[in-house]
């Protein structure tokens, strides 16, 4: 197993900031300033809402306009999408990439623009583009760390990430890492490896069900890669009354995920703090925006540990395991309500 080696991490700090969700036919002129443009993949993630107040926190403190689109998990449309926000003014735009490799004319077209890009949270192997996300193998450690403590052995299913997403390999790296000494010594068997379209609840549902089926529900651990497709993972478990009595990893600080830690019916969601992530990434762009360098940006380090082994300006910030041991984290940072991390637990100590 190849164990993946990851440089220094950039690390920012996270505030709260809000926002509601701007169409992309709204007015940019009659808010006035520099128009930067974000391109999401699929706005329908819970995920992504928080990560967009931030953005727009941040842009409207540097008097920058936001503008958006939705491409509804189409990478065709996503290509639509940027030279829609390139026509419409963007002077840089902030892009999560539904498909790594599919994006690559919509690069080429901000490129031709003189429109600097900034790769969020996913990565896209041209060095045109700057990188930002949190340091995604490290995820893959944390999670099977955590699980570790619980289940240290048994039958193992992998619910990993889009195909089309390196963020999907990053984090099963990371997990494979921790758990291969496991592997080998054969006190871990791998049941199920499975990817998951679009990262989707309702797919991540289907194929968990799929695979109990096939192993007679003789599953002691799910190795799910985010929050949302552990949500459906568990619902398949709770269908056949395993919810709870199988150790469940997920990631993203989800609310539902986080009140799921909480009742015990998920072991572990790392969460990455959004707010800090769409901050920087509006700073990053209005920077870029501005003439600014990529390798002038404040904390930037240089990343070459996606599959083609592109150099990539980046910033990596740090992740952090969230289980029933230190819910207070996430509660303490204003992160989740505690009428919401609390429904229906009766017996952690921080919901009393």
């Amino acid at each position: 197993m190849k164990k993946w080696q990851i440089g220094a991490i950039g690390l920012l700090s996270a505030s709260l900031l809000s926002g509601s969700f701007m169409a992309l036919n709204s007015s940019a002129g009659a808010q006035g300033g520099m128009v930067v443009g974000v391109s999401w993949s699929n706005f329908q993630e819970e995920r992504w809402k928080t990560d967009e107040a931030a953005i727009k926190g941040a842009l409207t403190a540097a008097g920058a306009t936001y503008v958006s689109t939705d491409a509804q998990s189409s990478s065709e449309k996503q290509i639509n999408d940027v030279n829609t926000l390139i026509t419409k003014g963007a002077k840089a735009i902030i892009l999560l990439a539904q498909d790594k490799d599919a994006i690559g004319p919509a690069i080429e077209a901000a490129k031709a623009a003189k429109i600097p890009v900034v790769a969020y949270d996913r990565l896209i192997e041209n060095p045109y583009a700057y990188y930002l996300t949190f340091d995604n193998v490290e995820v893959g450690r944390i999670m099977a760390r955590e699980i570790l403590k619980v289940k240290s052995r048994g039958q193992f299913v992998f619910i990993k990430g889009d195909p089309g997403d390196a963020n999907a390999e990053f984090v099963y790296g990371g997990q494979r890492e921790i758990l291969e000494p496991s592997i080998t010594s054969g006190k871990i068997k791998v049941a199920a490896i499975q990817a998951t379209e679009g990262w989707k609840p309702e797919n991540a549902q289907r194929n968990m069900e799929q695979i109990l089926t096939k192993l007679n529900n003789k599953v002691d651990v799910v190795m799910s890669s985010n929050d949302g497709m552990a949500g459906g993972a568990i619902a398949a478990l709770a269908a056949v009354k395993l919810a709870g009595k199988v150790a469940v990893s997920g990631q993203d600080g989800d609310l539902g995920a986080l009140n799921r830690v909480a009742l015990g019916t998920q072991t572990v969601s790392v969460w990455k703090d959004s707010r800090a992530l769409g901050k920087a990434a509006a700073e990053i762009a209005v920077e870029l925006a501005k003439g600014t360098a990529l390798t002038a940006i404040k904390g930037t380090k240089v990343f070459k540990d996606g599959p083609k082994k592109v150099a990539m300006n980046s910033t990596l910030l740090a992740p952090i395991g969230i289980t029933k041991k230190n819910l207070n984290l996430v509660l303490d940072a204003g992160w989740i309500k505690k009428e919401v991390l609390c429904a229906g637990v009766t017996k952690l100590a921080i919901c009393k």
